[in-house]
Protein backbone atom coordinates (compact mmCIF):
# COMPACT_ATOMS: atom_id res chain seq x y z
CA UNK A 1 0.00 0.00 0.00
CA UNK A 2 1.29 3.47 -0.84
CA UNK A 3 0.62 4.99 2.56
CA UNK A 4 -0.93 8.46 2.34
CA UNK A 5 -0.29 11.34 4.72
CA UNK A 6 -3.77 12.64 3.91
CA UNK A 7 -5.32 10.12 6.26
CA UNK A 8 -2.96 11.16 9.03
CA UNK A 9 -3.76 14.82 8.55
CA UNK A 10 -7.48 14.21 8.56
CA UNK A 11 -7.10 12.18 11.74
CA UNK A 12 -5.38 15.00 13.60
CA UNK A 13 -7.95 17.55 12.46
CA UNK A 14 -10.61 15.30 13.95
CA UNK A 15 -8.58 14.86 17.14
CA UNK A 16 -8.36 18.66 17.49
CA UNK A 17 -12.20 18.84 17.70
CA UNK A 18 -13.64 18.85 21.25
CA UNK A 19 -14.95 15.41 22.20
CA UNK A 20 -18.54 14.75 23.24
CA UNK A 21 -19.22 14.09 26.88
CA UNK A 22 -18.37 10.57 27.94
CA UNK A 23 -21.96 9.64 28.60
CA UNK A 24 -22.92 10.63 25.04
CA UNK A 25 -20.21 8.55 23.38
CA UNK A 26 -21.36 5.23 21.96
CA UNK A 27 -19.24 2.21 22.89
CA UNK A 28 -16.69 1.33 20.20
CA UNK A 29 -17.58 -1.35 17.68
CA UNK A 30 -15.46 -4.53 17.80
CA UNK A 31 -14.93 -4.28 14.03
CA UNK A 32 -14.59 -1.03 12.10
CA UNK A 33 -14.51 -0.44 8.36
CA UNK A 34 -12.90 2.65 6.87
CA UNK A 35 -11.71 3.69 3.46
CA UNK A 36 -11.14 6.47 0.97
CA UNK A 37 -11.27 7.39 -2.71
CA UNK A 38 -8.85 9.94 -4.16
CA UNK A 39 -8.12 11.79 -7.37
CA UNK A 40 -4.50 12.96 -7.66
CA UNK A 41 -2.63 14.96 -10.30
CA UNK A 42 0.24 12.43 -10.11
CA UNK A 43 0.93 9.14 -8.33
CA UNK A 44 4.31 9.42 -6.66
CA UNK A 45 5.73 6.42 -4.83
CA UNK A 46 8.82 7.31 -2.83
CA UNK A 47 9.30 10.35 -5.01
CA UNK A 48 9.03 8.57 -8.39
CA UNK A 49 5.96 8.91 -10.61
CA UNK A 50 4.07 5.68 -11.23
CA UNK A 51 1.51 7.34 -13.55
CA UNK A 52 3.88 8.94 -16.06
CA UNK A 53 3.32 12.34 -14.38
CA UNK A 54 -0.40 12.13 -15.20
CA UNK A 55 -3.54 11.88 -13.06
CA UNK A 56 -4.41 8.84 -10.97
CA UNK A 57 -7.57 7.50 -9.37
CA UNK A 58 -6.92 5.65 -6.12
CA UNK A 59 -8.92 3.97 -3.41
CA UNK A 60 -8.65 1.67 -0.45
CA UNK A 61 -10.52 0.01 2.37
CA UNK A 62 -9.41 -1.28 5.79
CA UNK A 63 -11.15 -3.63 8.21
CA UNK A 64 -9.83 -3.37 11.77
CA UNK A 65 -10.60 -5.43 14.87
CA UNK A 66 -10.54 -4.03 18.39
CA UNK A 67 -7.70 -6.45 19.18
CA UNK A 68 -5.44 -4.42 16.89
CA UNK A 69 -5.37 -6.74 13.87
CA UNK A 70 -6.34 -5.28 10.51
CA UNK A 71 -6.54 -6.20 6.82
CA UNK A 72 -7.01 -3.96 3.83
CA UNK A 73 -6.49 -3.32 0.16
CA UNK A 74 -5.50 -0.30 -1.93
CA UNK A 75 -5.34 0.28 -5.68
CA UNK A 76 -4.29 2.81 -8.31
CA UNK A 77 -3.97 3.09 -12.07
CA UNK A 78 -0.43 3.11 -13.50
CA UNK A 79 1.31 4.29 -16.64
CA UNK A 80 4.80 4.40 -18.10
CA UNK A 81 7.85 3.46 -15.97
CA UNK A 82 8.71 0.19 -17.67
CA UNK A 83 5.92 -2.26 -18.45
CA UNK A 84 3.59 -2.99 -15.57
CA UNK A 85 1.59 -5.45 -17.68
CA UNK A 86 -2.05 -6.51 -17.54
CA UNK A 87 -4.43 -3.65 -16.81
CA UNK A 88 -1.57 -1.33 -15.72
CA UNK A 89 -3.01 -1.37 -12.23
CA UNK A 90 -1.47 -1.72 -8.81
CA UNK A 91 -3.47 -3.64 -6.20
CA UNK A 92 -1.99 -3.93 -2.71
CA UNK A 93 -3.07 -6.42 -0.04
CA UNK A 94 -2.24 -5.38 3.54
CA UNK A 95 -2.33 -7.13 6.88
CA UNK A 96 -0.96 -6.10 10.24
CA UNK A 97 -1.27 -5.46 13.94
CA UNK A 98 -1.41 -2.08 15.66
CA UNK A 99 -1.11 -1.55 19.40
CA UNK A 100 -0.59 1.38 21.78
CA UNK A 101 2.74 1.53 23.62
CA UNK A 102 4.27 3.81 26.21
CA UNK A 103 2.58 7.11 26.92
CA UNK A 104 0.53 7.71 23.80
CA UNK A 105 2.70 5.93 21.24
CA UNK A 106 1.56 3.42 18.64
CA UNK A 107 3.39 0.42 17.20
CA UNK A 108 2.26 -0.83 13.79
CA UNK A 109 3.69 -4.06 12.33
CA UNK A 110 2.50 -5.57 9.06
CA UNK A 111 3.20 -6.62 5.49
CA UNK A 112 2.12 -5.34 2.08
CA UNK A 113 1.80 -7.57 -0.96
CA UNK A 114 2.19 -5.51 -4.15
CA UNK A 115 0.27 -6.98 -7.08
CA UNK A 116 -0.14 -5.98 -10.74
CA UNK A 117 -3.31 -7.77 -11.93
CA UNK A 118 -2.91 -9.36 -15.34
CA UNK A 119 0.84 -8.80 -15.31
CA UNK A 120 3.56 -11.39 -14.82
CA UNK A 121 3.61 -13.07 -11.39
CA UNK A 122 7.31 -12.33 -11.07
CA UNK A 123 6.54 -8.62 -10.75
CA UNK A 124 4.62 -9.12 -7.46
CA UNK A 125 6.49 -8.80 -4.17
CA UNK A 126 6.00 -8.66 -0.40
CA UNK A 127 7.31 -5.92 1.90
CA UNK A 128 7.08 -6.24 5.72
CA UNK A 129 7.10 -2.99 7.69
CA UNK A 130 7.22 -1.61 11.21
CA UNK A 131 6.14 1.90 12.19
CA UNK A 132 6.36 3.76 15.47
CA UNK A 133 4.38 6.94 16.05
CA UNK A 134 3.81 9.36 18.91
CA UNK A 135 2.23 12.75 19.55
CA UNK A 136 3.61 15.85 21.18
CA UNK A 137 1.17 18.73 21.33
CA UNK A 138 -0.43 19.21 17.89
CA UNK A 139 2.41 17.33 16.16
CA UNK A 140 2.50 13.61 15.44
CA UNK A 141 5.79 11.98 14.41
CA UNK A 142 6.11 8.61 12.66
CA UNK A 143 9.23 6.61 11.90
CA UNK A 144 9.04 3.63 9.56
CA UNK A 145 11.24 0.77 8.40
CA UNK A 146 10.16 -1.15 5.28
CA UNK A 147 12.24 -4.16 4.31
CA UNK A 148 11.49 -6.39 1.35
CA UNK A 149 13.59 -9.59 1.41
CA UNK A 150 15.20 -10.98 -1.75
CA UNK A 151 12.63 -11.53 -4.51
CA UNK A 152 12.65 -11.68 -8.30
CA UNK A 153 10.58 -8.50 -8.61
CA UNK A 154 13.40 -6.60 -6.89
CA UNK A 155 16.21 -8.24 -8.87
CA UNK A 156 18.50 -6.60 -11.40
CA UNK A 157 17.31 -8.35 -14.56
CA UNK A 158 18.20 -5.45 -16.85
CA UNK A 159 21.36 -3.40 -16.38
CA UNK A 160 20.20 -0.42 -18.48
CA UNK A 161 17.06 1.08 -19.95
CA UNK A 162 18.37 0.28 -23.42
CA UNK A 163 18.55 -3.41 -22.51
CA UNK A 164 14.99 -3.25 -21.21
CA UNK A 165 13.78 -1.51 -24.38
CA UNK A 166 15.42 -4.25 -26.45
CA UNK A 167 13.88 -6.95 -24.26
CA UNK A 168 17.28 -8.50 -23.51
CA UNK A 169 17.65 -9.86 -19.96
CA UNK A 170 21.16 -9.39 -18.57
CA UNK A 171 20.59 -11.53 -15.47
CA UNK A 172 17.18 -13.25 -15.56
CA UNK A 173 16.00 -14.69 -12.27
CA UNK A 174 18.19 -12.40 -10.15
CA UNK A 175 16.81 -11.74 -6.66
CA UNK A 176 17.59 -8.67 -4.58
CA UNK A 177 16.23 -7.04 -1.43
CA UNK A 178 15.17 -3.46 -0.69
CA UNK A 179 15.27 -1.24 2.39
CA UNK A 180 13.25 1.95 2.86
CA UNK A 181 13.49 4.24 5.90
CA UNK A 182 10.99 7.03 6.44
CA UNK A 183 10.17 9.85 8.81
CA UNK A 184 6.89 11.80 8.81
CA UNK A 185 5.54 14.75 10.77
CA UNK A 186 1.97 16.07 10.75
CA UNK A 187 0.95 19.22 12.59
CA UNK A 188 -2.70 20.18 12.95
CA UNK A 189 -3.17 23.93 13.24
CA UNK A 190 -5.44 24.40 16.29
CA UNK A 191 -8.98 25.64 15.66
CA UNK A 192 -8.58 25.32 11.89
CA UNK A 193 -9.24 22.55 9.35
CA UNK A 194 -5.65 22.86 8.12
CA UNK A 195 -2.72 20.57 8.82
CA UNK A 196 0.88 20.74 7.65
CA UNK A 197 3.04 17.71 6.93
CA UNK A 198 6.55 16.76 5.99
CA UNK A 199 8.18 13.51 4.89
CA UNK A 200 11.68 12.26 4.23
CA UNK A 201 12.65 8.83 2.97
CA UNK A 202 15.79 6.88 2.08
CA UNK A 203 15.84 3.98 -0.38
CA UNK A 204 18.55 1.33 -0.66
CA UNK A 205 18.09 -1.34 -3.31
CA UNK A 206 19.50 -2.60 -6.60
CA UNK A 207 20.61 -0.01 -9.13
CA UNK A 208 19.14 -1.76 -12.16
CA UNK A 209 15.71 -2.71 -13.49
CA UNK A 210 13.52 -5.61 -12.48
CA UNK A 211 11.63 -8.09 -14.69
CA UNK A 212 8.97 -5.48 -15.53
CA UNK A 213 11.66 -2.88 -16.34
CA UNK A 214 10.94 -0.97 -13.13
CA UNK A 215 12.75 -0.66 -9.81
CA UNK A 216 11.67 0.16 -6.27
CA UNK A 217 14.99 2.00 -5.86
CA UNK A 218 15.74 3.27 -9.41
CA UNK A 219 19.32 4.40 -8.84
CA UNK A 220 20.15 2.05 -5.99
CA UNK A 221 20.36 4.63 -3.20
CA UNK A 222 18.48 7.93 -3.07
CA UNK A 223 16.50 10.33 -0.88
CA UNK A 224 12.95 11.59 -1.38
CA UNK A 225 11.06 14.28 0.51
CA UNK A 226 7.65 15.93 0.67
CA UNK A 227 6.26 19.18 2.07
CA UNK A 228 2.51 19.63 2.03
CA UNK A 229 -0.68 21.03 3.51
CA UNK A 230 -4.20 19.65 3.78
CA UNK A 231 -7.56 21.35 4.13
CA UNK A 232 -10.31 19.12 5.52
CA UNK A 233 -14.07 19.74 5.35
CA UNK A 234 -16.24 16.98 6.77
CA UNK A 235 -15.05 13.84 4.94
CA UNK A 236 -13.24 15.68 2.13
CA UNK A 237 -9.54 16.57 2.16
CA UNK A 238 -7.83 18.82 -0.36
CA UNK A 239 -4.08 18.27 -0.35
CA UNK A 240 -1.20 20.13 -1.98
CA UNK A 241 2.33 18.70 -1.85
CA UNK A 242 5.76 19.45 -3.23
CA UNK A 243 7.58 16.16 -3.88
CA UNK A 244 11.20 15.75 -4.95
CA UNK A 245 14.21 13.40 -4.91
CA UNK A 246 17.97 13.77 -5.12
CA UNK A 247 18.05 11.64 -8.30
CA UNK A 248 19.81 13.76 -10.91
CA UNK A 249 19.40 13.38 -14.65
CA UNK A 250 22.94 12.04 -14.77
CA UNK A 251 22.21 9.45 -12.07
CA UNK A 252 19.14 8.19 -13.90
CA UNK A 253 20.52 8.47 -17.43
CA UNK A 254 21.46 4.79 -17.69
CA UNK A 255 17.82 3.86 -17.04
CA UNK A 256 16.57 5.76 -20.07
CA UNK A 257 14.24 5.23 -21.85
CA UNK A 258 12.49 3.35 -19.04
CA UNK A 259 13.08 6.09 -16.45
CA UNK A 260 11.39 8.92 -18.33
CA UNK A 261 8.03 10.49 -19.02
CA UNK A 262 6.50 8.70 -21.99
CA UNK A 263 9.55 6.39 -22.12
CA UNK A 264 10.91 8.69 -24.81
CA UNK A 265 14.23 9.40 -23.16
CA UNK A 266 13.30 12.88 -21.92
CA UNK A 267 11.63 14.28 -18.82
CA UNK A 268 12.64 12.45 -15.65
CA UNK A 269 9.79 10.98 -13.60
CA UNK A 270 11.70 11.72 -10.36
CA UNK A 271 12.12 15.49 -10.64
CA UNK A 272 10.41 17.97 -8.33
CA UNK A 273 6.69 18.47 -8.80
CA UNK A 274 3.55 19.79 -7.12
CA UNK A 275 0.83 17.19 -6.56
CA UNK A 276 -2.78 18.19 -5.88
CA UNK A 277 -5.25 15.62 -4.57
CA UNK A 278 -8.85 15.43 -3.41
CA UNK A 279 -9.73 12.59 -1.03
CA UNK A 280 -13.12 11.46 0.22
CA UNK A 281 -12.98 9.36 3.37
CA UNK A 282 -15.68 7.03 4.63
Amino acid sequence: MRFSNLGLSALFVVCATPALAQEETAPPEPVTVSGSVALASDYRFRGVSQSDKEMAIQGGITIAHESGFYVGTWGSNLSGWGTFGGGNMELDLIGGFKTPIGGGGTLDVGVTWYMYPGGADKTDFAEPYIKLSGTTGPVTLTAGVFYAPQQEALGRWYFTGADAAAGVYNDPGDKEDNLYLSGDAVAAIPNTPISLRGHIGYSDGNAGLGPNATSVAPTGQYWDWTLGADLTFKNLTLGVSYIDTDISEADGAYLQPSFSKGQDGTGSIADGTIVVSLTAAF
